[in-house]
């Protein structure tokens, strides 16, 4: 299922078989396939790290297809904020030309609002700010 992960960071490794893919978020019909070296892996930035860097690092809509026989292993490792830490972008990263884009929050909540609804767009509804968040659509439009 293609989802963003939630969660800060995730670190993840695969056997010789490849099959994850990234969306560009500039094609929502897109679909990339990433390419991991054996032996190596990739980390991919979670929604929580989205709004820590107020919008300047993005979480990547990902997925896995399988195709042939042979079988795919995988192992991922999930960092998160501490808990009952608040995620909040730091003043460096918001200014006149950087608004802030999301409200502060404490993972805990925003995981949960997550597993209730199970919204794809989960950042944006839970602690988007309304009038950036409808700015950022109509920029996606024109």
């Amino acid at each position: 299922m293609a989802h963003t992960d939630k969660n800060t960071v995730t670190i993840l490794g695969q056997n010789d078989v490849q099959g994850l893919e990234i969306q560009p978020k500039e094609d929502n019909n897109t679909w990339v396939p990433v390419v991991i070296p054996e032996g190596a892996f990739v980390a991919i930035v979670g929604d929580a790290l989205k709004a820590w860097s107020n919008g300047r690092l993005h979480s990547v809509r990902h997925r896995v297809v399988l195709r042939g026989e042979k079988e795919r292993y995988s192992w991922g490792s999930f960092l998160m904020p501490k808990d009952g830490s608040r995620v909040q972008a730091p003043e460096e990263f918001v200014d006149k030309d950087h608004p802030p884009l999301y409200r502060g929050f404490t993972y805990a909540d925003f995981l949960s609002y997550f597993v209730s609804t199970l919204k794809d767009d989960a950042l944006d509804v839970f602690a988007g700010l309304p009038d950036v968040v409808d700015d950022r659509d109509q920029l996606a439009v024109n």
